[in-house]
């Protein structure tokens, strides 16, 4: 088999969305001929903790090697698990981090990560060199990587670089030194993969040197296999008509239009009080379950913890309509969220609270979506009043077959071999 070193820093068992593209490509290249070992950080405090993802990634074979880090996760490696803090002061530490550390927080990995790299390449032959970012430091240990040993390099936008819509610039000067820094990557690279159109047609305006074929595009998805399970599964069904909102809510990604509009219906309709809840799968702070409370909500919501992939997928599953929302400004058109394919691959109606972009775009084309504004409160109830009769005839859709087999991870790691054979000859 050909050999790929991956760049990751986020990679089970830390969990959320950030590690799940690079876990489930590691699953399948041994399908296509590839086997990946894994250069990612060794365990440190973050936000979630996903002992599934990292036993499916160890159970398909890969070679997975740890270096320290000096970045600020550093100081909470023996919590494991870090709780997210009220979204004014992640704001704020984050803005602090984005003025002092260039491209991110982990350039303190950077070096170490280098280091085994280095070990790693002197002692076994390696065909290709994937990063996958963010953090963008990745793409940095990628660069110095194939400069010093000519492998050819393989860069993976899963979010824009400079275009990121929740990037801060303090001044124009620290705009201008990321994309510096993103040029000189992007010149390295033998290959850039994107996850969406809009990052590509980005990338190609502000870089003149890149061509259209230099760009490949291979979407966020969903894996099959967390869609199957034994017969004798017991799913977390209920006898209401269930929207699930999986993920957690940062920035201006919040649940209180999608809330103010479900009290809204249950106003307007008493007899549906008690015939649909609102589940949240996932870390939800103390300031949204104050939401909840003030619109007495109470007996409508449930809060589910934190749950390892496998375990979300089964409410998605058992549920009738799967939601998210975006906020509004500058670059939301760039985002691919990767809850949207989890939602594809669970088959359901898929009620989207969003602006224009590849999301709303998405969901249009499902054939089983609807699209309204992220803070239009009177358009959101009437989405869920007309889902709810749906609902009430038995007459919820599902999205396409066609459309949903586009997201198969599957399939989408096959595109990521071609690349890498096309790059790797003999």
């Amino acid at each position: 088999m050909k050999k790929v070193l991956i760049i990751a820093y986020y990679f089970p068992p830390m969990g959320l969305s950030g590690v799940q593209r690079t876990a489930k490509f590691v699953k399948y290249l041994p399908q296509y001929n590839w086997q990946p070992t894994v250069l990612t950080v060794s365990p440190t405090g973050y936000l979630a903790k996903d002992l599934s993802l990292l036993q499916e990634a160890e159970e398909s074979g890969v070679e997975i090697v740890r270096s320290k880090t000096l970045d600020p996760t550093r100081l909470f490696r023996r919590h494991h698990v870090v709780n997210l803090p009220p979204e004014f002061l992640r704001k704020t530490l984050n803005r602090i981090n984005q003025v002092f550390f260039i491209p991110d927080n982990k350039i303190g990995w950077k070096s170490r990560a280098r280091k085994a790299a280095e070990h790693l390449l002197r002692k076994q032959k390696f065909d290709i060199i994937f990063a996958t970012a963010p953090p963008y430091t990745d793409f940095l240990i990628g660069a110095e990587l194939k400069k010093k040993f000519h492998i050819p390099l393989v860069l993976d936008y899963r979010d824009a670089w400079v275009d990121y819509p929740y990037h801060f610039y303090l001044t124009p000067v620290h705009r201008w030194l990321h994309i510096r820094l993103e040029r000189k990557v992007l010149r390295s690279s033998n290959k850039v993969v994107v996850v969406n159109r809009r990052i590509k047609e980005l990338l190609l305006r502000r870089y003149p040197f890149l061509r259209y074929d230099d760009i490949a595009t291979i979407s966020q998805g969903f894996d099959p296999a967390d869609f199957q399970f034994e017969a004798n599964t017991q799913l977390p069904k209920t006898d209401r008509m269930r929207f699930t909102y999986s993920g957690i809510f940062i920035d201006d990604i919040t649940p209180k239009y999608f809330l103010r509009a479900l009290r809204k219906v249950l106003d307007e309709h008493p007899r549906l009080r008690g015939n649909i809840e609102a589940c949240f799968v996932g870390h939800f702070r103390n300031e949204n379950l104050r939401i909840v409370t003030r619109l007495g909500l109470e007996k409508d919501v449930k809060i589910v913890k934190y749950l390892d992939h496998r375990e979300s997928v089964k409410y998605l599953v058992a549920s009738d309509v799967l939601w998210l929302t975006i906020g509004k400004g500058k670059g939301r058109d760039t985002l691919s969220t990767g809850k949207l394919f989890e939602y594809i691959g669970a088959r359901k109606p898929l009620l989207g609270c969003v602006h224009d972009g590849v999301v709303k775009e998405t969901i249009l084309k499902s054939g089983a979506g609807v699209v309204v504004d992220t803070e239009d409160v009177v358009a959101i109830s009437t989405a869920i009043k007309d889902f709810y009769d749906q609902f009430e005839k038995r007459r919820l859709k599902s999205p396409d077959d066609n459309f949903v087999a586009d997201y198969d991870r599957v399939r989408l790691t096959a595109d990521l071999a071609k690349i890498f054979e096309l790059l790797s000859p003999g």
